[in-house]
């Protein structure tokens, strides 16, 4: 499947990304643990004021954290974010947007 990742860090600032994936099965739960395993060594904190966090505030404070500097670079990181996005959510079309807080599909 062809997945597009369109990173929004503020109205002059974007990266797209666009990787190919097999979605299902053992690489979507490979892809969870390293949103799971990114968030952690990142030091990303909950968004939320219960201390929840769900796979999309995960996937929010992983582009947070790297950064459009990182993310820009269309470097083996970037391919990686936008590779694992791709098959955690499983959607051709996904944007996350930073400054509104969301990931849509």
């Amino acid at each position: 499947m062809r997945s597009v990742v369109t990173i929004i860090f503020n109205p002059r600032q974007r990266v797209e990304l666009a990787v190919d994936v097999e979605p299902g099965g053992a690489g979507s739960v490979a892809a969870r643990e390293w949103f799971e395993t990114a968030w952690s060594r990142l030091g990303c904190e909950p968004l939320r004021a219960s201390g929840k966090v769900l796979m999309l505030d995960k996937i929010l404070g992983v582009a947070d954290a790297l950064g459009y500097l990182e993310l820009s670079k269309y470097g083996d990181l970037a391919q990686e974010f936008a590779t694992m996005a791709a098959m955690a959510l499983e959607k051709p079309l996904i944007t996350v947007d930073l400054p509104g807080l969301s990931v849509g599909y």
